[in-house]
């Protein structure tokens, strides 16, 4: 009978183990794919990829035990050799190699030149060929910065008493209302696509009083735009027990805060391999709706077209206004019109014509969409029916409130969208994976 007691030690070892030091001078085995070779004749420089980075290994004639017309690019491979301090190498040390061992090779020649220092392509090839063109390191780092900032929502978050659940997002309704909404058969019953997580976090707050998802959202909008994704993964937070919807800002301040320090502490390589400056979010300022929409009217002579929403472009404006008056990248717009908020936000009680509710603009675009919930259960009725809506349907939402709740809020913030302007991508398909939008349903 044999029994598996855990992780085995592997006889191979990774850049940050040699990185560490200790090894210089001894002979170890590092695995990795083939990024690219560079023959000089009887030298030549194999460049290792390995998911920490770059790793130059030294090919010597007559010293190596191998051919070195047998290797290909993107071949994966066991390495011997014996580590050398170099300071020009990626890493600062290189591997001078003894023995070669071939574990794959590729079938074909790569579509892509993925050892470039930058794909030069259209993003729509790039899209096509994803599973390759993520190879590229610089791709590579978007998502290992786009990682830094979910660590940073859950580490975060779990500090100050959330619980991370999961919701379905198989669904009878959707959250927001609008047309907006993925239909599909559920076995001879009509059923949606989640377009976000709202209900079911609301109906955790009775259960954990803060909770946390990180989880996709959908939404079924025929545009074309770089801001815009059908599918995109949301960071979604709601806490009860608030005092006001200043609280939630806060709470997302603090994530903000903590993030950023984490990015710059544990992804310095990725940032510094995309020239990424951090932005400034020791403090964030606010400002009503109705006042950011004056203040960018005045200072740049535009026209206030409508009174009830914001524009792409004003939100462009109210970016470039913070960020000149106050040196921020990023701005709480508060107090939306009730009219282009959801049934169950919060009025404001000193005017109901708008709500108690915020954005948080980044660089001049919306990156997230919080405030208070309506926890009163009569009033909530009241505002449905005064929207003319029906609550048939809505009885397990409404169930929640019926039996108590209270006073709560939350937030979602879309990742996607955060790591493009954290990353200053002009297209919000450049921050996804895979991305699915009006045309794209594969890779």
């Amino acid at each position: 009978m044999e029994f598996i007691t855990g992780v085995k030690q592997k006889e191979t070892v990774g850049i940050k183990q040699i990185a560490e030091g200790g090894m210089v001078g001894k002979t170890v085995k590092v695995n990795g794919a083939v990024h690219t070779i560079r023959d000089m004749g009887e030298v030549a420089f194999i460049i290792l990829r390995k998911s920490e980075g770059l790793m130059q290994c030294v090919y010597e004639e007559g010293k190596t035990e191998f051919d070195l017309k047998e290797l290909k690019e993107e071949a994966a491979v066991e390495v011997e050799g014996v580590v050398a301090l170099e300071e020009r190498a990626p890493q600062g040390f290189e591997l001078r190699l003894t023995k070669i061992r071939v574990l794959s090779e590729p079938a074909e020649v790569l579509p892509l030149a993925i050892s470039k220092w930058k794909l030069n392509t259209s993003l729509e090839t790039k899209l096509s060929l994803r599973p390759v063109s993520l190879r590229n390191v610089r791709e590579r780092a978007k998502f290992k910065i786009q990682e830094g900032i979910v660590r940073g929502f859950r580490d975060y978050l779990f500090t100050q008493g959330f619980t991370e659940v999961r919701t379905p997002k198989i669904t009878a309704k959707g959250a927001e209302g609008g047309a907006n909404i993925f239909k599909l058969d559920y076995f001879g019953k009509k059923a949606v696509l989640a377009q976000s997580p709202q209900f079911y976090k609301q109906m955790m707050v009775g259960v954990y009083d803060r909770v946390i998802e990180v989880g996709p959202v959908f939404r079924a909008e025929k545009h074309n735009t770089t801001r815009h994704l059908n599918e995109y993964t949301g960071l979604d937070f709601e806490m009860g027990y608030i005092d006001s919807f200043e609280d939630i800002m806060a709470m997302e301040t603090g994530f903000l805060q903590y993030t950023m320090a984490l990015l710059e502490k544990e992804y310095e390589k990725e940032l510094k391999l995309l020239d990424i400056t951090l932005p400034k979010v020791n403090e964030i300022p606010q400002v009503r709706f109705d006042k950011a929409k004056e203040l960018v009217s005045e200072k740049y002579n535009r026209k206030i077209r409508n009174p009830y929403d914001l524009e792409p472009e004003e939100e462009i404006l109210i970016g470039r206004y913070f960020k000149e008056e106050f040196d921020s990248d990023f701005v709480f717009v508060t107090h939306y019109p009730s009219k282009k908020r959801p049934f169950y936000a919060m009025d404001d009680p000193a005017d109901s014509r708008f709500t108690l509710s915020f954005d948080l603009l980044f660089k001049g675009m919306e990156i997230t969409t919080g405030g208070q919930r309506i926890h009163d259960y009569q009033m909530l009725l009241d505002k449905i029916a005064a929207r003319g809506m029906e609550t048939e349907g809505m009885e397990p939402y409404l169930m929640i409130f019926k039996y108590g709740m209270p006073p709560h809020g939350g937030l979602g913030i879309g990742l996607e969208r955060l790591t493009m302007r954290l990353l200053d991508e002009q297209n919000v398909r450049e921050t996804a994976l895979f991305p699915r939008d009006l045309n794209r349903l594969e890779p």
